[in-house]
C-alpha cells in the first residue's frame, strides 16, 4: 500500500522536463525582452530556413494515415484481436471534440475567416474572389491535416501499448527501431521533447482561451482587458482544473466534454437557422468541394515564388500547434481508443471531427463574411481585425439573444479551458512517470500548475506572439521524432499482417473427430452449453495436463517454459504456457480462459425463461488476443494438437521476420 501513495515519478523525465520549462519560465519573467528577442530571431530562422520541412512532414502524416485507413492494415484492432471499445461513439467524439479543437474552434470560428478575407495572403481584400479564398484556407488549417497529426500520433502509441504490451509512451514507437533502448537516454529524451512540446502547445491554447473570456466578460460585464485580468483567470481556470484532475477521466474530462459538444451543437444549430440558413448550406457544399480540389496544392504551397511573412504566422503556426499539442491530445485519444480497428479509428478521429469542424467553420465564418459582403457591415470588420479575441462576442451581437448566447460562449470557452489543461495535466504526468505504479493527484496538479505558469510567462513576455513563437520552435524536434515513430509503426504493421497471414492460411481447429469417439459424444459437446465450474474442470483436468506435458518436451529441447496460473486485466482467471525466446523474437504464449456468453434460444424450452442466462467456453488466447474458438470437451491429445499447431505457426512467423529484415540488411547481415 505504501507505493501508492508514493510518488511515481520516473526522475530522468519529469527532472528533466520540469527543469527545462522552469528555466524558460525564469527566463521569460526576469528578462522579457532578451526571451521575446530570442523568440523572434527562433521563428526567423525557422521561416526562412526549415519551413518547407514542415510541411513536407504534415504531408507524409497526411499520406500514411489515408494509407493505413483504406489498406489492409485497416483490420488490425488497437489491442487484442478479441477486445471492444471502452466508450460508446457518442462519447468518444465528446471527448475528441473537446480535447482536441475546442478552444481553437471558439477563438478563430469567426476572426480567421474575417482576417483572410479583409487581408489574404495574395491579391486584394475583401472581393468575392477573397470571400472563395478565405474559406478554403480556413477549411485547410483545421481540416484533414490538423487531424491527421493527432491520429498519426495516437495510433502509434494505441497499437504498440494495446497491441504490443508496450509503456503508453511516445518512446514505444522507437522500439522497432532500436529496440530496448527505448527504456534508457533515448527514451527519456523522446518523451522529455513530448512533454515540452506538449506543455508550449497547451499552454498556447489556455493563452487563446483567456483572451477570448477576458473579452467576454469584458463584452457581458465590463471587465478590463488587461494582462493582469488574464492571468487571475488563468489562475482560476487552472484551480477549476485540478477539481477536475482529482475527479478522474470518467468523471471529470468525460461529462464536461460531454456537457460542451451538446452547448457547442445548440450554439451551432442556433446561428444556422438565424442566420443566412440557404447561404450557409450552399457555402459549406461549395467550400468542401473547393477544399478536396484543392488539397493537393495547398499542401505543398510554401510561397516560394511571392514570399512573404503572412505563412509564418498562419500556415506554419498551425502546423507547429497541431504537433506540438499531438503528444497530448495524440495521447489522450489513444487513452481512450482501445478496443477499435484502425479503419474504424481513423474513420473516426479523421473524418467525423474534420466534418464537424468545417460545418463550424462555415456557419461562423461564412455568416461573418455575409455580414461584411452582403450586408455592408464594414464596421463590423474592422472591430474582428482589431481585436480577434472578442470576435465572437460582436458577432453574436448581431443576433437575437445576444447576451444569453455570449455567456454560453464564455461556460463553453471556461470548461475548454479546463478540459484542456485537466486532460494536460493527465498525459503529462503519464509520460513523467513510470508504468508500474499508479500516479498520486499532486503529480498531475503539479504539471497542471505548471503549464499554468508557461501561459503566463509567454503572456508577461509578448502575449500570444510569444506562446505562437514557442509553438513553432519545440514542433521542430518532435517533428523529427515524428517522422521516426511512422517508420517504425510501419515495420511493425508490416510484421503484425504478416503474423495474421500466417495464421488465417490455416483454419483454426474445430473440435477434431478422434479415432473411436462415439458421435453421440461430439454431438453432445456441440450441444450442451456448460457452467463456469465445468469449464474450470476441464481447465484444470485437461488444458494443464497438456500444457505441462508439452512443457517438459521443450524443456528437454532447452526452452524456458513456464505454466502459469493468473489473471488477465478484466480478472478473469487464465492458464497459460509461456515459451521464452530471450531475443529480438516475440515469446509464445497460449493461454485457455473461461469466457462467459449470452445463452441463445437454441431449445424450446429456453423460449419460457425470462432472466439472462450464460453459459462458458474454454477459449484460446494468443499474444494478440482471442482466436474466437472453444476447445471445451476436447480430448487431452486434441489440447497438445492444437497447442503445437499455434507454436508452429509462431516459429514460422519468426521465421518469415528474420528473413524479411535479413533482406532488409545489407549482404544480410
Amino acid at each position: 500500500m505504501q507505493t501508492k501513495t508514493a510518488t511515481s515519478l520516473h526522475p530522468p523525465v519529469f527532472f528533466s522536463a520540469a527543469a527545462l520549462i522552469l528555466l524558460i519560465v525564469i527566463l521569460a519573467g526576469v528578462a522579457p525582452e532578451f526571451t521575446q528577442t530570442i523568440f523572434s530571431a527562433t521563428q526567423g530562422w525557422i521561416l526562412e530556413n526549415v519551413s518547407w520541412f514542415y510541411i513536407v512532414t504534415v504531408a507524409i502524416i497526411l499520406l500514411s494515415v489515408i494509407f493505413l485507413a483504406v489498406s489492409s492494415y485497416g483490420n488490425i484492432k488497437l489491442g487484442p484481436d478479441h477486445s471492444q471499445p471502452e466508450y460508446r461513439d457518442v462519447t468518444w467524439f465528446a471527448m475528441l471534440f473537446s480535447t482536441g479543437m475546442g478552444i481553437g474552434l471558439m477563438f478563430f470560428g469567426v476572426a480567421e475567416p474575417v482576417m483572410h478575407f479583409l487581408d489574404p495572403p495574395v491579391g486584394a481584400g475583401g472581393t468575392i474572389y477573397a470571400a472563395h479564398e478565405a474559406m478554403k484556407i480556413t477549411f485547410f488549417h483545421w481540416g484533414l491535416h490538423a487531424w491527421a497529426i493527432y491520429a498519426i500520433v495516437a495510433l502509434v502509441l494505441a497499437f504498440f501499448s494495446y497491441r504490443h504490451g508496450l509503456p503508453l509512451k511516445l518512446r514505444s514507437a522507437l522500439y522497432p527501431l532500436i529496440g530496448d533502448r527505448i527504456y534508457g537516454p533515448i527514451g527519456n529524451a523522446v518523451d522529455t521533447f513530448a512533454i515540452l512540446g506538449t506543455v508550449f502547445g497547451v499552454a498556447t491554447s489556455l493563452g487563446f482561451g483567456v483572451e477570448q473570456i477576458n473579452s467576454g466578460l469584458n463584452y457581458l460585464f465590463g471587465l478590463s482587458e488587461n494582462t493582469e485580468t488574464q492571468i487571475t483567470l488563468i489562475v482560476i481556470a487552472c484551480g477549476l482544473a485540478t477539481l477536475s484532475v482529482a475527479s478522474g477521466l470518467d468523471r471529470g474530462i468525460k461529462i464536461l466534454s460531454e456537457i460542451n459538444l451538446v452547448l457547442a451543437v445548440l450554439l451551432l444549430v442556433f446561428v444556422l437557422a438565424l442566420g443566412p440558413t440557404v447561404f450557409l448550406l450552399q457555402t459549406f457544399v461549395q467550400n468542401t468541394g473547393a477544399y478536396l480540389s484543392d488539397l493537393v496544392y495547398k499542401t505543398f504551397n510554401l510561397y516560394a515564388y511571392e514570399p512573404n511573412e503572412w505563412i509564418g504566422g498562419w500556415t506554419l503556426f498551425y502546423w507547429g500547434w497541431w504537433i506540438a499539442w499531438s503528444p497530448f491530445v495524440g495521447l489522450f485519444i489513444a487513452r481512450i481508443s482501445r478496443g477499435r480497428t484502425i479503419r474504424e479509428f481513423v474513420r473516426g478521429v479523421l473524418l467525423v471531427p474534420a466534418g464537424f469542424t468545417l460545418f463550424w467553420m462555415t456557419v461562423f465564418g461564412d455568416t461573418a463574411i455575409h455580414y461584411i459582403l452582403v450586408d455592408g457591415m464594414r464596421d463590423f470588420g474592422a472591430v474582428v481585425q482589431a481585436n480577434t479575441s472578442q470576435a465572437l462576442f460582436v458577432f453574436l451581437e448581431e443576433l437575437p439573444l445576444s447576451s444569453i448566447t455570449s455567456f454560453i460562449a464564455i461556460c463553453m470557452v471556461v470548461v475548454f479551458f479546463v478540459t484542456s489543461a485537466d486532460s494536460g495535466a493527465l498525459v503529462i504526468d503519464l509520460l513523467a512517470s513510470k508504468e508500474d505504479m499508479p500516479s498520486p493527484v499532486w503529480q498531475r496538479v503539479f504539471w497542471s500548475s505548471l503549464t499554468g505558469l508557461v501561459a503566463i510567462a509567454l503572456l508577461l513576455t509578448d502575449g500570444l506572439t510569444a506562446l505562437q513563437t514557442a509553438t513553432i520552435a519545440s514542433a521542430l524536434p518532435f517533428s523529427i521524432i515524428l517522422l521516426a515513430s511512422i517508420w517504425g509503426l510501419f515495420r511493425a504493421l508490416k510484421l503484425d499482417a504478416t503474423k495474421r497471414t500466417i495464421r488465417y492460411q490455416t483454419v483454426a481447429r474445430s473440435q477434431p473427430i478422434v479415432a473411436g469417439q462415439p458421435w453421440q459424444k461430439r454431438l453432445r459437446n456441440l450441444v450442451v452449453m456448460p457452467n463456469q465450474r465445468q469449464v474450470n474442470n476441464f481447465i484444470h483436468q485437461t488444458v494443464e495436463p497438456a500444457m505441462n506435458a508439452v512443457a517438459t518436451e521443450l524443456k528437454k529441447a532447452g526452452f524456458d517454459v513456464v505454466v502459469e496460473h493468473g489473471e488477465d486485466a478484466d480478472h478473469i482467471p487464465a492458464l497459460s504456457l509461456h515459451v521464452e525466446h530471450h531475443g529480438e523474437y516475440q515469446d509464445f504464449y497460449y493461454t485457455v480462459k473461461p469466457i462467459s456468453h449470452i445463452r441463445p434460444s437454441l431449445h424450446p424450452n429456453d423460449a419460457d425463461k425470462d432472466e439472462t442466462r450464460f453459459y462458458y467456453r474454454a477459449e484460446v488466447f494468443l499474444t494478440e488476443g482471442g482466436q474466437d474458438y472453444d476447445i471445451m470437451g476436447w480430448s487431452q491429445d486434441d489440447v497438445i494438437g492444437d497447442l503445437l499447431d499455434q507454436y508452429e505457426r509462431h516459429r514460422h512467423f519468426l521465421h518469415l521476420v528474420h528473413d524479411t529484415e535479413a533482406a532488409s540488411t545489407p549482404n544480410g547481415t
